[in-house]
């Protein structure tokens, strides 16, 4: 099997072994708690790599089948989309020792979700030409022809870097991250100390703000004032000095930023119409502060403002794609999701970005958007909105469709917001709004939701526990 690049290397994949290697080269992260399909074609008698999909392992054994279908389902179904169904499927399955196991516990313990994902590659006629397990540094084949093909305590994983695919894709450019949780982790809401005075600074900023956004002018004022501050806290993080890594770099940007400046624009972007001007800030110098930006403020989002991540990790995927890196585009989309899985336009830049759409026909829509372009710049008249993917248009004008609240109802949701208002005496803004009750998430969003328990990271920062949202490329 030979993995093409975008250069004109390649590099022949003959063993079990070499395929182990070549799964964090294929997904572009180190997967934990994860089973991957990865999709061959044959061409000429030679393999070729084509679409690879991710799903969390379901923590209760019961779910394995319904993931392994969607899983299979998933993949084989958006390649047969881009008109070339797999001739043949890799499976992974892959996850760390608990506490008192062994790597060769995992091997067993996994062995029947191995077995169910050939046999949904089957009914769909698809064969698993190989099945691995990594764990513990180890891999285990369990496509082995005899019992005694593999060692009991599988065979030791090559050292990180020193493989010949390794070697092809540092010189063709292909970046390999550390793994999903440390990537999620930069988009995490803080829990240390500073997140009690970062909720404070929401209370009060809620509370100045929301009445403006009520009043048609004030809302108008509300806007500008957030695309001003945003441009101008863009500034001042282009003009930091680097520094080398990711917590490092987020460390610095927190410190850039003041927590009522956070508050103002994590609130301020709640409003559909500022949220689509400052998603112009895209492509060219913009495009990396804003990244940094947006990820910030997602780190802003707080105790009971959780559902306030929304925007900002949109954001935050949406400048990710448009810079190319699909990766993180998945996961703060699909964290964003997770945050309020009613946000419309969340939900279309994931599907959009999960089926391959041409991401310059979305910045086409965007820079169309104003005159001029430049973010700061009045909205044009059309109120068309960005172009949808499904050919829908998403429109700004008020009242919002169902599926994306308006600014004002969206903050009239928070408890501790509807509290602070009550005590100021601002009685309807405290009552709940007629018709604002979320959704049930679909089927499938709700067997493949990870439970809210957690990690922490070294920085104070939540991880969450395995998620099981599917990444195909």
């Amino acid at each position: 099997m030979t993995n093409h690049s975008e250069t004109t290397a390649q590099v022949t994949l003959r063993s079990p072994a070499e395929l182990a290697d070549a799964l964090p080269y294929l997904l572009g992260y180190r997967p934990e708690d994860s089973m991957v399909l990865v999709a061959l074609h044959d061409s000429d008698g030679k393999g070729r790599f084509g679409g690879r999909a991710r799903l969390g392992i379901p923590a209760h054994e019961e779910d394995w089948e319904e993931a392994a279908r969607q899983l299979a389902r998933g993949l084989v179904t958006s390649s047969e989309r881009r008109g070339a169904k797999p001739e043949q499927l890799v499976a992974y399955v892959c996850q760390e020792p608990a506490p008192g196991e062994r790597g060769r516990d995992v091997k067993r313990r996994l062995a029947r979700l191995a077995h169910l994902l050939r046999i949904q590659c089957g009914d769909l006629d698809v064969p698993v030409i190989e099945a691995l397990c990594i764990s513990d540094g180890r891999y285990w084949s369990y496509c082995c022809p005899a019992e005694d093909c593999c060692p009991e305590d599988g065979t030791p994983m090559g050292l990180p870097g020193t493989s010949v695919l390794a070697a092809a894709a540092t010189y063709a450019g292909i970046q390999v991250r550390g793994t999903l949780k440390e990537l999620r982790a930069r988009l995490q809401p803080w829990e240390a100390a500073a997140a009690r005075e970062q909720e404070v600074a929401l209370d009060a900023g809620g509370l100045a703000l929301v009445p403006r956004i009520l009043d048609e002018a004030g809302r108008a004022e509300v806007a500008e004032e957030t695309i001003v501050l945003a441009e101008r806290v863009i500034h001042r993080l282009a003009a930091a000095t680097p520094v080398a890594g990711a917590l490092p770099a987020d460390l610095r940007d927190d410190g850039l930023i003041g927590h009522d400046e956070a508050a103002r624009l994590i609130l301020g972007l709640q409003d559909r119409n500022t949220r689509d001007r400052a998603a112009a800030w895209m492509e060219g110098d913009e495009a990396a502060p804003a990244l940094r930006l947006w990820r910030a403020l997602a780190r802003r989002c707080v105790g009971p403002y959780a559902e306030h991540a929304a925007p900002p990790l949109t954001l935050a995927g949406w400048v990710a794609w448009s810079m190319g890196d699909e990766l993180e585009a998945r996961e703060a989309l699909a964290m964003a999701l997770g945050a309020d899985p009613d946000y419309l336009f969340a939900r279309l830049l994931h599907q959009a970005c999960n089926e391959g759409l041409d991401v310059e026909s979305i910045r086409r829509c965007l820079r169309a958007r104003r005159p001029g372009g430049a973010p700061g710049t009045e909205a044009s008249t059309d109120a068309s909105g960005p172009t949808e993917p499904t050919g829908r248009a998403e429109s700004t004008a008020s009242p919002a469709p169902a599926g994306e609240p308006d600014p004002a109802a969206r903050i009239r949701r928070r408890r501790r917001l509807r509290s602070a208002l009550a005590a100021a005496g601002d009685g309807p803004l405290a009552a709940r709004v007629p018709g604002q009750r979320r959704r049930p998430a679909s089927p499938g969003q709700a067997a493949g939701r990870a439970p809210r328990a957690s990690t922490r990271h070294p920085a104070g920062t939540r991880m969450p526990a395995k998620g099981t949202e599917e990444t195909t490329t």
